[in-house]
């Protein structure tokens, strides 16, 4: 009689926890931004909310069932996997070892390109689909979802929003448009660097000409490859009257998966809220046997290396190199890697299909950790203090890993010229030198000194906007003006009119004045 109460209040408390839970409709990326995604909506569960993920029928890490979520498959056969990845990848890393000309910088942007355009025309027919299924449509609208939860460098979830009429929360790192500040907050190019640029908010004249030069691109390659595909789409199902740009300028929040600790200080806006690091958690007790492995590193300590989730593998020439290395050092050497073994490993790495990167990095016996310079992993790095060895091969990876060695934290190494002597120069540069420690652990108490947690910020700013039918009184109306209004060049003209105008009618004045005092002055003569 005693337990059943308690068990009863713990019963009435689930039920009132689901009773006032919300309906959330995501709309995610798949590949590694889904990683972070998936943290949002396993979050979202767990506080009671109801959620409903839309996926494509040949999603990569997207799963049709889950414990977490329901979900409305999209047939589709189009879309991005691994396969697409490990070719696209394998091409870039050709083209950069094949020399820094001109003509293959263009080859290299190319195949970018080229990859961004088959992204966004595999979502727009991924809506097409949806839009001209009845059932989808009248499910939709028969759930009443109280917020669209989506990605925005994909422009599928703005859509949704606005058609279905349901509050908008973008969970942000890159947009269609590019960075996702650039997308919605004041960006003044003299100190606040373009993403690509490789540069600090500290320029000199001539970094800040690459600065323009690297935005006026970027630019360029929104009108040539987004804007058609997005605007050739809404003007079909919306009209001339919706602008595609303004429907995710439209939402009502923004979760920017950084913060300033990674960031350099630039303007922001009110309904932008940074959730940096919000997959970074407490260390977990390892495996038994990768703890075993860890402990027998002794006084010298551990390296990871991983690159990520799209890259598994390298050339073979490369990955011997790095494990001719790697057998150089008296640290051992956890090794994320799934291709042929390396002829030169040597005994103190550890080659895994899989390691718990977030439990390893916390673990006080590792002492730098070689990444590829995906967000995730640098946030992860900064969480737990950990200095890093770079080796960018594409995408955002280059600049995030800029930042980290603007910042002292990293030492970056370019892969198209990289031998064992390099890396292994850089191992111990970043192994030896507390520079490198001493700089990342004062990121990461800098990150970890703030009154909420990242995750929770998150979440509260969700629920937020489902308690309140959106944040339309944090929304900035400055993207609704033109570039006219916005900079107040028609202001600027007028006022310059009206003093030119007042200038021309004193100098009149003046001169019929002294038209009249000369006539007046002959007379009396």
């Amino acid at each position: 009689m005693l337990l059943s109460a308690p068990l009863g209040l713990l019963s009435l408390l689930f039920l009132l926890s689901v009773t006032d839970g919300g309906k959330v409709l995501v709309l995610p990326l798949d590949g590694s931004h889904w990683v972070n995604m998936r943290i949002l909506i396993e979050e979202l569960h767990s506080r009671g909310h109801n959620v409903t993920v839309i996926r494509a029928s040949n999603s990569w890490y997207i799963k049709e069932e889950s414990a977490f979520y329901n979900s409305i498959t999209i047939p589709n056969t189009q879309g991005f996997n691994e396969k697409f990845f490990g070719s696209l990848i394998g091409k870039l890393l050709k083209i950069r070892r094949e020399g820094s000309s001109i003509w293959n910088r263009l080859q290299l942007e190319y195949e970018i390109i080229m990859m961004y355009k088959s992204i966004h025309e595999d979502m727009m027919q991924i809506m097409e689909r949806m839009l001209e299924d009845k059932e989808i449509i009248k499910s939709i609208q028969d759930a009443k979802y109280n917020v669209v939860l989506a990605d925005p460098a994909a422009g599928g979830g703005a859509i949704l929003a606005y058609k279905f009429n349901i509050p908008l929360v973008l969970n942000v790192k890159w947009t269609l448009q590019g960075e996702g500040h650039f997308a919605l907050a004041p960006s003044p190019l003299s100190y606040v660097p373009v993403p690509g640029a490789e540069l600090t908010d500290k320029m000199s004249f001539l970094q800040r000409v690459k600065n323009v030069l690297t935005y006026l691109f970027t630019r360029f390659q929104v009108a040539v490859v987004t804007e058609p595909i997005y605007t050739t789409f809404c003007l079909k199902h919306f009209g001339p009257s919706v602008n595609y740009f303004s429907l995710f300028q439209d939402a009502d929040i923004w979760l920017i998966r950084n913060d300033f600790t990674f960031e350099f200080p630039r303007p922001t806006m009110p309904n932008i809220v940074y959730i940096g690091g919000f997959q970074c958690k407490p260390t977990k007790p390892l495996p038994a046997d990768l703890e075993e492995f860890v402990q027998s590193s002794g006084k010298h300590g551990v390296i990871v290396m991983s690159l990520g989730t799209l890259i598994a593998q390298l050339p073979q020439d490369i990955t011997n190199d790095i494990a001719a290395a790697f057998a150089q050092l008296p640290q051992k050497v956890i090794w994320r890697y799934t291709g042929p073994r390396p002829m030169t490993l040597g005994n103190n790495t550890l080659l895994v299909d899989w390691l718990p990167q977030n439990d390893l990095l916390g673990h006080p016996q590792i002492k730098a950790f070689v990444a590829h310079g995906g967000i995730n992993g640098v946030q992860e790095a900064i969480y737990h203090g950990v200095p890093i060895v770079g080796l960018p091969l594409a995408f955002d990876q280059p600049d995030n890993l800029f930042r980290m060695e603007a910042k002292g934290t990293a030492k970056i190494l370019d892969i198209a010229t990289l031998d064992r002597t390099v890396f292994l120069e850089a191992l111990k540069e970043v192994l030896h030198n507390p520079f490198y420690k001493e700089n990342m652990q004062r990121l990461s108490k800098l990150h970890h000194d703030q009154p909420m947690k990242p995750l929770d910020r998150a979440m509260f700013w969700i629920e937020f906007v489902m308690r309140n039918r959106g944040a339309p009184h944090l929304r900035t109306q400055s993207f609704r003006m033109s570039w006219i209004e916005y900079h107040s060049i028609d202001v600027i003209l007028t006022l310059m009119a009206i003093l030119f105008l007042f200038a021309f009618v004193t100098v009149c004045v003046i001169r019929y004045l002294l038209r009249v005092c000369i006539k007046n002055k002959l007379k009396h003569d």
